[in-house]
């Protein structure tokens, strides 16, 4: 895909993977819309160029507003970032409250932007779809027990929606990042991180080249073990 004058939405794109993609598809000529819910972060990727919108995707009415407020636009990309962790492992309570919300934000919310903005990206010359999701989706960690529950369900979704696309011209990209550097694994998630910035740079280089699936950092080491032996990848991840 040629990303020169192509307008994009990122969602969750004013901090962490999501600027950096911003940042990276603005650089190679993209107009790029972002969102987020921190007015201070909505600030600061406003000062950087973007047009930055205040939208929580954690609902329905949310994600309804956010589509609203681009509908007169002819976007030709849709990056799905945005998420949450949920809670983090045996020893955190449940959070009912919170698990529904990491639910939404992080499965339905893609599901609803995708529903809502397809036909309009249907009509683009060429357009893309990432859903962002990671390589927890291939196999889980027990301190993250809903996110890789989401992130699982939005890679399942991903693969049958480009199986039913395959014939148009919307390609849909999945994007597995590994653990990366940014506010939601600071301090909860040790050892080496990827960088935002590099993360990004695999996930732009994907779209461009119209690649189905993004498997960046030691997620391609993971999805190698996986292919070998799916009951050593688990064993290997329950305990990341």
């Amino acid at each position: 895909m040629q990303l020169d004058g192509k307008l994009a939405l990122v969602t969750g794109g004013t901090d962490g993977i999501g600027l950096e993609i911003a940042r990276q598809l603005k650089r190679k000529g993209a107009d790029v819309i972002v969102c987020g819910r921190r007015e201070d972060l909505l600030a600061a990727a406003r000062a950087e160029g973007f047009d930055a919108i205040r939208a929580d995707l954690s609902n329905a009415d949310g994600c309804q507003a956010l589509v609203n407020m681009i509908a007169q636009r002819p976007l030709d990309i849709l990056v799905n970032n945005a998420g949450m962790s949920g809670n983090f492992g045996p020893e955190d309570p449940l959070d009912l409250a919170l698990t529904d919300q990491a639910i939404f934000l992080n499965l339905n919310a893609p599901m609803h932007l995708i529903g809502q903005l397809l036909p309009g990206l249907s009509t683009q010359p060429e357009a893309a779809i990432v859903n962002v999701t990671s390589g927890l989706a291939i196999a889980p960690r027990a301190g993250g027990p809903v996110y890789c529950a989401t992130k699982a369900g939005l890679r399942s979704f991903t693969q049958a929606l480009r199986y039913n696309l395959r014939h148009s011209k919307v390609r849909v990209i999945e994007a597995l990042p590994p653990v990366v550097d940014t506010a939601m694994t600071r301090g909860r998630i040790g050892g080496s991180k990827m960088s935002a910035k590099e993360c990004a740079a695999q996930i732009v280089d994907a779209i461009e080249s119209n690649s189905a699936e993004a498997n960046v950092g030691m997620v391609k080491l993971l999805k190698m073990v996986y292919s070998i032996s799916p009951a050593l990848a688990r064993r290997v991840m329950i305990k990341f």
